[in-house]
């Protein structure tokens, strides 16, 4: 992702910030300019909760380059309790545990860093509602 992108982004990758269309108030995340009910270009920003249930989910144990040192670990489409759904990784979940409808929460991640001195990349993962916080 270039520099620019990435800093147009920062908000919806760290807070869950997506868009809530002015004119019928269809939800978006990520933001998108238009919307696809309606076809209006006017919006405003809306802050997600971060709670949502699993929709469905799968675990990897085949990850692309500079995951490899997480696996397994769980991928889930999540669907937000305000209706957008999202891909995303279920962290601090034992793998038996993990059901669908299971409700979760926003957690705010480590995602990845470039080698042992470089750019550290921070994010959005779900773990299990009510999780302790010092775990």
């Amino acid at each position: 992702m270039s520099v620019p992108r990435f800093w147009r982004r920062i908000h919806s990758l760290y807070r869950l910030e997506g868009v809530k269309c002015a004119n019928c108030g269809k939800l978006y995340f990520p933001q998108r300019n238009r919307c696809i009910e309606c076809n209006s270009y006017e919006n405003e920003v809306f802050i997600f909760s971060g709670n949502g249930k699993i929709i469905t989910y799968s675990w990897v144990y085949t990850p692309p380059k500079g995951f490899k040192g997480s696996i397994p670990y769980c991928l889930a489409i999540v669907e937000l309790e305000e209706g957008p759904r999202l891909t995303t990784q279920i962290v601090a979940a034992e793998k038996k545990k993990v059901k669908i409808g299971m409700p979760v929460e926003f957690s705010f991640r480590k995602i990845s860093a470039e080698g042992e001195e470089g750019v550290i990349t921070y994010g959005f993962k779900f773990r299990p509602k009510g999780y302790p916080n010092n775990k």
